[in-house]
């Protein structure tokens, strides 16, 4: 079969648009086609919105992994050392909603700026980014952070796809390659640099970190007013109906949704790196050998959590040009379960020492792990669709971020609040995290194993693969249903008081767990 470029927008009519979500998009895609033309030439190729799109795409991304790099640092250190004082376990809650959030608002993202104009969601989204950084950063109780950075997620879910969209209607076949490729690097760069300014300013007040996002973002409302015009619209734009119905058609699909869940084991690890592993430098790490490393050359730097953000960016920019090149022949399956492969030896290094080095080096292996999968997973995901129907499937790709963060956010948090926090400065703490690192390490051996098992037994489109699919997928959503009705006896009955972080997590199973059994059995 012919693989296909990927990036379709989940509710645009343009057929070269981006993944819509806001925490995968830093992956040069292995089969876009590059340009034969030299730099300089293709350069001039690009209109100035286009331009303009990649200058407002570096500063949302400062704004956003400037501060993830740390947020979960922040909401868990104590307050006497500037913190919230709140939980991992709440913590994990908490991030596991905003960043599900931010997978799942672009899809109507692209339907409203279809409907209301790219510059005025411009002006909407930035808007409320610059509102929700600056608030969740002058608010201290929980449900005022929590309200503050939704409406920050909000935001960001909105703006993606107008970015994408614009890039895709401003390129053409010719230059699109590199014109993605731009975008890609300007990602990356926004997530390389941000982190190193957070560095200073939280030397000087938490605050500052918060008003630093919001400014980037508030920056851009300047260049939305006076200079960003509407790209050409295609005809064949979707309506909020048309996009719902997609939607329902996709979810439906047990064969596609099984890979999906299967994939989603290998970012339930990727989540880490917003919490736990954030958490384990800070408890467990001692980082004095890099600090005199880089003080030996008159450098004052003080490895933080930042860094892990920074390690992770920095590796992607130098290496993931050179890792494209040597997996592009590679068929999309093995290259994934290598990069899964690859991902699972990184986690092994943090499960090995907490030796400062090794950590750095379990997340610049992890960090390739990630390049080598992820673009491949698009190609893969062509492969799988209904040949009919690829291009609506491909928008709906990005799904294995909301398992991902759902799953991973909140069970980081748990295990790391009941496994580990309690032994800090304990004897049994070295012991304790290993088993906590290698219960990752084996839920992506199981990952692995699994993409093998699905694309022998369910990648082709046939009527008993599909049959195969449903019956799997509904034992899946039994068991999310039943995971609900316990969560909801745990949270009235489980203590003196109703837990409503427990409520929340078991209405999400239940929705999740009717509203998959409905769409699949209704596909019957």
């Amino acid at each position: 079969m012919t693989r296909l470029r990927p990036f379709w927008p989940a509710s645009t009519g343009d057929s070269r648009g981006v993944a819509a979500s806001g925490l995968d998009d830093r992956h040069i895609p292995y089969n876009r086609r590059m340009s034969t033309q030299r730099p300089s030439g293709i350069l001039r190729t690009f209109p100035p919105v286009f331009w303009l799109a990649n200058v407002m795409e570096l500063f949302e991304r400062a704004a956003y992994y400037g501060l993830n790099s740390v947020l979960a640092v922040y909401l868990t250190n104590k307050v006497s050392e500037g913190g919230l004082g709140f939980t991992e376990q709440s913590v994990g809650f908490l991030q596991s909603l905003i960043y599900a959030f931010t997978y799942v608002i672009p899809i109507a993202g692209g339907a409203l700026a279809d409907r209301y104009g790219y510059r005025r969601m411009l002006l909407f989204s930035f808007s409320i980014l610059s509102a929700g950084y600056f608030i969740a950063g002058n608010v201290t109780a929980y449900g005022a952070v929590f309200a503050a950075l939704l409406l920050m997620a909000t935001g960001a879910g909105l703006f993606k796809p107008i970015i994408s969209g614009t890039l895709a209607r401003t390129t053409t076949e010719e230059n699109s390659g590199f014109g993605f490729g731009i975008y890609y690097w300007m990602i990356n760069i926004g997530a390389f640099l941000a982190p190193l300014v957070v560095s200073v300013l939280k030397g000087f007040s938490w605050r500052y970190v918060f008003i630093a996002s919001a400014l980037y973002c508030a920056a851009m409302l300047i260049p939305t007013v006076f200079l960003f015009k509407d790209p050409p619209k295609p005809e064949n734009t979707k309506s909020l109906r048309e996009v719902a119905h997609s939607a329902a058609m996709v979810l439906g699909d047990a064969r596609f949704m099984l890979m999906i869940v299967v994939y989603s084991g290998f970012w339930i690890l990727y989540f880490q790196n917003f919490g736990s592993v954030l958490w384990y430098l800070r408890d467990f790490v001692d980082a004095t050998p890099v600090n005199r490393f880089f003080a030996s050359f008159g450098i004052p730097l003080k490895f933080d959590a930042e860094h892990v953000t920074v390690v992770n960016g920095g590796t992607i920019i130098l290496l993931q040009v050179i890792v494209s090149r040597i997996v592009r022949n590679i068929r999309p399956l093995p290259t994934m379960v290598s990069g899964i492969v690859i991902g699972t030896l990184g986690f092994l290094c943090l499960a090995a020492s907490t030796n400062v080095w090794i950590f750095i080096l379990g997340i610049s292996v992890f960090s390739i792990g990630e390049m080598t999968a992820h673009p491949k997973y698009y190609s893969y995901v062509g492969l799988v669709a209904p040949a009919d129907k690829k291009a609506v499937y491909m928008g709906y790709a990005f799904l294995y971020g909301v398992i991902g963060s759902l799953i991973g956010s909140s069970l980081g948090g748990m295990l790391y609040g009941s496994m580990l926090k309690p032994l800090v400065g304990q004897p049994g703490a070295a012991a304790a995290a290993r088993t906590f690192w290698l219960l990752f390490v084996v839920l992506n051996v199981v990952a692995a194993i699994g993409l093998i098992f699905y694309d022998r037994v369910f990648a082709e489109d046939t009527p008993a693969t599909n049959e195969k699919a449903r019956k799997i997928m509904l034992g899946i959503y039994t068991l999310l249903l039943v995971a609900g009705l316990l969560f909801v006896r745990s949270a009235l009955f489980g203590g003196a008081e109703v837990s409503y972080k427990t409520m929340v997590q078991a209405v999400i199973m239940l929705l999740l767990g009717a509203g998959g059994a409905a769409v699949s059995l209704r596909r019957r």
